[in-house]
């Protein structure tokens, strides 16, 4: 499911417990709050109402104070209910601030009440002290200001997420990837997540370990995603232990999502990862191939924004023309992406030069929907993320999609037919791998300018 962000809602201003103006309309109008809420409630977001409007130093330190202990709230909105002396509140702000969590700063357009006031002058005091924030001015009414609230508080649940978080690697860089590579004490300073690391002999020798009926189990628990039967041979068998075995492991060692290096080494040591790399991703668990730590953090932020699949694979080609880019990755795709028109099957992975151990692979076409492109990387070693908005399609028919599919060569491997909503040259002159990450869902555009915002990394919006 999408994150359902926690939040704090606060009201503040001076003029409050049913202050009157001098033509008898109180200050601070409840019905607005109320519907204010509303909005939020219907978007998604999961709020924790603060009763005291805040007005004075106090209320203001023993409100913060009480939501900076909640290690489960992900941000606040501190809505302007009027016009208020910004030094009362921003010290205790400034305290709550170093929670990392998100501070939303709304304000409702209006003359009565005198709210812009209120939120200007915080907006103004919390810039002079350098205090992180989203300032947004608009209507409970107005979606575009409701997607900017929403998208921050969910970046931030994000960013919560993946504090004290570990991602794992089972081997070293994989196909000599230098645009995938990570330096841990980077990660942990900017994502607040440790890098550990285990070598792929640990998941052989776990895999050949498998028992028969934890293969039994692991094929009962696969067949129903689709659409025939799971081959019966050695190379199949040995794709299967290595999905239970990378279940094992990853559990054993408290990692939270993973990458590994499929080849060189394990690809001919014993088995292709792209099945077991597919199931693992249908099973909710975030991974990548080839010991590439960028497109599986790019992985990571999709699913957990999106609360659905994921598909990572080569920008195969991209037609400048029409704006089209075929995905195609090296047989790994959960099958829960699968179109109607070619339901998820098996093949063979099929390429010897790398993984002359062979192993199953997924076979499908991706489903219709709305999403983004996207993939974190890195620039003179500092992190960037490009995004671009996406529709995916599918082709007319079978007889068409058979001739697309042939293009490439390799028409057994998973593809996407996606037009990017966005210049192409653009797009070339700003990508950085030639893997990009396929999310459904057209929020997330906004969500990852957000994440980019609260982790002061650069976002590449095209």
């Amino acid at each position: 499911m999408q994150i359902t962000p926690k939040v704090a809602f606060i009201v503040f201003g001076v003029h409050k417990d049913g202050l009157l103006d001098p033509l008898g309309t109180p200050f601070i109008d409840d019905a607005l709050i109320a519907a204010a809420k509303s909005a939020l409630h219907e978007a998604n977001v999961e709020l924790i109402e603060h009763d005291v409007i805040l007005a004075t130093k106090a209320e203001a330190k023993a409100c913060l104070n009480k939501f900076k202990k909640l290690d489960d709230l992900d941000a606040i909105v501190l809505f302007s209910g009027t016009w208020v002396w910004a030094a009362h509140l921003v010290a205790a702000l400034r305290d709550f601030a170093t929670t990392g969590k998100g501070i939303v700063l709304w304000t409702n357009p209006g003359s009565q009440g005198w709210r812009p006031v209120g939120g200007l002058v915080m907006h103004g005091g919390l810039k002079e002290v350098g205090i992180p924030h989203r300032f947004v001015y608009g209507g409970y009414d107005d979606p575009r200001a409701i997607e900017r609230i929403t998208a921050y508080c969910r970046a931030s649940a994000l960013v919560n997420r993946l504090n004290m978080s570990t991602v794992g690697a089972f081997g070293g860089r994989g196909m000599g990837q230098t645009c995938g590579v990570a330096d841990p004490s980077q990660w942990l300073r900017v994502f607040g997540v440790d890098i550990d690391s285990r070598d792929t002999t640990l998941l052989i020798e776990t895999a050949r370990a498998v028992t028969p009926v934890e293969v039994q189990a692991a094929r009962a628990h696969i067949q129903p995603s689709f659409s025939v039967p799971i081959p019966d041979d050695a190379a199949s068998e040995r794709s299967l232990r290595l999905y239970v075995a990378l279940k094992k492991l990853v559990a054993q060692e408290g990692w939270d999502f993973y990458t590994i290096q499929s080849f060189p080494g394990l690809g001919d040591d014993y088995s292709a990862t792209c099945f077991a790399q597919s199931m693992m991703v249908q099973d909710g668990v975030p991974t990548a191939t080839l010991s590439d730590f960028n497109t599986t953090m790019s992985v990571k932020l999709l699913m957990d924004l999106s609360g659905e699949r994921v598909y990572y694979g080569d920008l195969q080609h991209i037609d400048k023309g029409t704006r089209e880019i075929k995905i195609i990755g090296d047989g790994a795709c959960p099958p829960g992406l699968a179109g109607t028109l070619e339901p998820a099957s098996f093949a063979q992975h099929g390429i010897p030069t790398e993984g002359t151990a062979g192993g199953l692979s997924v076979q499908l076409t991706c489903r219709p929907g709305e999403g983004v492109l996207a993939r974190l990387g890195r620039s003179r070693g500092e992190f960037e993320l490009v995004i671009t908005r996406c529709t995916v399609a599918e082709p007319h028919d079978t007889e068409e999609l058979a001739r697309r599919k042939a293009e490439c060569g390799i028409p057994f491997w998973p593809h996407a037919f996606v037009t990017a909503e966005c210049d192409i040259d653009a797009l070339l002159e700003a990508w950085n791998n030639e893997y990009a990450v396929l999310g459904y869902g057209a929020h997330l555009y906004e969500d990852l300018i957000a994440f980019c915002e609260l982790t002061g990394i650069k976002a590449i919006a095209l």
